[in-house]
């Protein structure tokens, strides 16, 4: 086939089996230049006394590497040590699956302080992610100790 055989389309609301299968691809792509490995995801809770949801970690473990998309605690359930205690669970989660590294992102008007002082370092900051701000790509290595509770 040519490339004008091919029909290329923007998707605005996108079947979420297609954006499966084209994560899927690529994930059975990285399998065959990793051994095999796959990434394996990792999803932390945090809830109230009523069961609701108050914060929590979205990532995945893969190549001794754990990666954190989206680490949240609600604004009711902040300033009391939870996104430290999710965090270190992660950390923890991630050892007991042979992770050496850790991998995370934050914007400028997040949580830059709040990871640095749990051992993170900035390997990398894009500015104008947003306007205005910045965009930093973090990773800290694992044995590091976090620093002890203030």
């Amino acid at each position: 086939m040519q490339k004008s055989d091919y029909i290329i389309a923007v998707e605005e609301s996108p079947d979420y089996r297609d954006s499966n299968l084209i994560v899927q691809g690529l994930i059975d792509f990285h399998a065959a230049h990793t051994g095999g490995d796959t990434p394996r995801d990792l999803v932390i809770t945090v809830r109230d006394e009523t069961d609701r949801i108050v914060g929590g970690l979205v990532g995945d473990t893969y190549v001794s590497w754990l990666q954190v998309h989206a680490l949240w605690v609600d604004e009711s359930a902040r300033n009391c040590g939870i996104g430290r205690a999710i965090l270190i669970k992660a950390e923890e989660e991630g050892l007991r699956r042979g992770c050496k590294r850790v991998f995370l992102e934050t914007l400028s008007f997040q949580a830059l302080a709040f990871y640095q002082k749990l051992g993170y370092v900035v390997q990398h900051r894009l500015e104008g992610f947003p306007p205005g701000g910045a965009r930093y790509a973090l990773t800290k290595e694992h044995g590091v100790a976090p620093p002890p509770e203030l």
